[in-house]
């Protein structure tokens, strides 16, 4: 007999009800992924330490190239830094040379006293202004009052002989 699945019967007897509380049927213990493709506990402990490593290895090898790209990326950044302050240098030097130039330039005489006139207000001296003075033409060192005698280092005999010679005078 048949089974229908519609809600219509085409026979005249009744299909049995299934109670939904019946016994339940005993299952086999699930396979796991490794146990459905025949590998051993051991052979899959071996290939996930493997994966490990090469995972490991993966991130070695990135965090080493992101290493020397960072440290590459610094060292453009100080060598744009140094180029900078080069040209900063020339340009300073070269207005340093532009300055002296300038300078040497202004400190004639003629310059020197138009400035003097201009902001200090001086003048050139009158011949009133000039006053002459007479000085003596003697000399103001004085000599020493005292004559400074230095006397050699004598030997042993030389000043026993002096000694006696003092005694007798």
């Amino acid at each position: 007999m048949a089974k229908s699945y519609s809600r219509y019967e085409y026979e005249t007897s009744p299909r049995k009800l299934e109670p939904d509380y019946g016994t339940p049927k005993k299952t086999a213990p699930k396979k796991t992924k490794t146990a459905k493709r025949g590998i051993s506990k051991k052979k899959q402990k071996e290939l996930n330490r493997k994966k490990a490593k090469t995972i490991m290895y993966v991130l070695i090898a990135f965090s080493i190239v992101f290493l020397l790209s960072s440290r590459n990326a610094q060292i453009d950044e100080n060598f744009a830094k140094v180029s900078s302050l080069k040209s900063n240098l020339e340009e300073i030097e070269k207005e340093n040379s532009q300055l002296e130039v300038a300078i040497e330039s202004s400190s004639n005489l003629a310059n020197i006293e138009q400035q003097a006139k201009s902001l200090l207000g001086m003048q050139k001296l009158t011949s009133k202004q000039i006053e002459y003075i007479e000085l003596p033409k003697t000399d103001y060192i004085e000599p020493a009052a005292e004559n400074v005698v230095i006397e050699e280092e004598k030997g042993f005999f030389e000043t026993i002989g002096d000694f006696f010679t003092q005694l007798f005078k």
